[in-house]
């Protein structure tokens, strides 16, 4: 609750309205392999060549597409796909994740109209 400058309060209410749009498309190069066991992710891997792509999408449940367009654009693993929040995690080297973010980004710009954000990277 907040007061107003009279004394009486208001309550504020935030709902999530979903848009065509993915706010998240990150790149973490070369991980720590805590970071991948915290994520329950496979630690069997090169972790010189790793790399962990994060991304978010609204409305959630694109990001089942986004999976299927992450796979087919590059040798991707993927670690978690959420229906309900539309979180995607991809693991793979730095190029297959970049591919894979990039054909995603490229594909919901053009066939679905979403406004995209640009991939990060740390």
């Amino acid at each position: 609750m907040d007061w107003l400058n009279d004394g009486s309060k208001h309550r504020i209410v935030q709902e999530l309205v979903p848009g065509k749009q993915i706010t998240l498309a990150h790149i973490i190069a070369s991980p720590d392999k805590i970071l991948y066991e915290k994520l329950g992710l496979d630690p069997r891997i090169d972790y010189a060549r790793a790399a962990i792509g994060i991304m978010t999408v609204s409305p959630a449940e694109s990001a089942i597409i986004m999976a299927d367009v992450a796979m087919k654009a590059a040798s991707i693993d993927l670690g978690f796909v959420d229906r309900f929040s539309g979180s995607l995690i991809i693991t793979g080297t730095v190029s297959e994740v970049e591919a894979s973010e990039q054909a995603i980004l490229d594909y919901f710009t053009e066939v679905h109209k979403y406004s995209v954000c640009p991939i990060t990277r740390t």
